[in-house]
């Protein structure tokens, strides 16, 4: 939202210095004075057409990032039904889990986008917030969890599914 007031915002100075550039050609205004508006002009446009560019291609990012993400669901949900089910009963430890530890409905939603392995920034474009929003909510996930950080707090949630290796008989003897 913010992009596109500034986008307006110079979209609607360089119009005015456009008109105003034109009234001071009609007035004979020096012709430094007309160089320097010329140069607002140009550079108001110049601005706006970076921004809009710049929202574009965010914009862009952040649909392919949801398209990634829908695509992944659908090939987990192409999964055997034994680990269909092991996947329903892990969603539901997690699920668990977030609620022991007290994480609002906010926090759980970006801590599940953690674990999936998504940075700040393309949680922040997929949830429509700031980054630093984000980056707020999971240093909260961190604390209610005891972690001291994201390969922490992944970690947490892996350790008990891994199992160590079976010691071999060259190790035992």
């Amino acid at each position: 939202m913010k992009d596109w007031l500034m986008i307006t915002l110079l979209t609607v100075i360089m119009v005015l210095n456009f008109l105003d550039v034109l009234s001071d050609l009609e007035l004979g205004v020096p012709r430094w004075h007309i160089i320097q508006e010329t140069l607002l002009v140009t550079l108001s446009a110049l601005g706006a057409l970076y921004i809009g560019t710049d929202l574009l291609n965010r914009t862009r990012k952040i649909r392919q990032l949801a398209n990634q993400l829908k695509r992944a669901d659908t090939r987990i949900c192409n999964i055997s039904s034994r680990m269909q089910a092991a996947r329903q009963e892990y969603t539901q430890a997690v699920q668990q889990q977030f609620e022991l530890w007290s994480l609002t409905r906010s926090e759980q939603e970006v801590a599940l986008l953690l674990l999936k392995g998504l940075s700040f920034k393309e949680i922040s474009g997929v949830r429509s917030t700031k980054e630093k929003t984000v980056r707020q909510q999971a240093s909260s996930i961190y604390t209610k969890a005891g972690v001291d950080g994201r390969h922490s707090f992944c970690a947490w949630f892996m350790e008990d599914f891994i199992q160590p290796a079976p010691e071999s008989n060259a190790q035992a003897a």
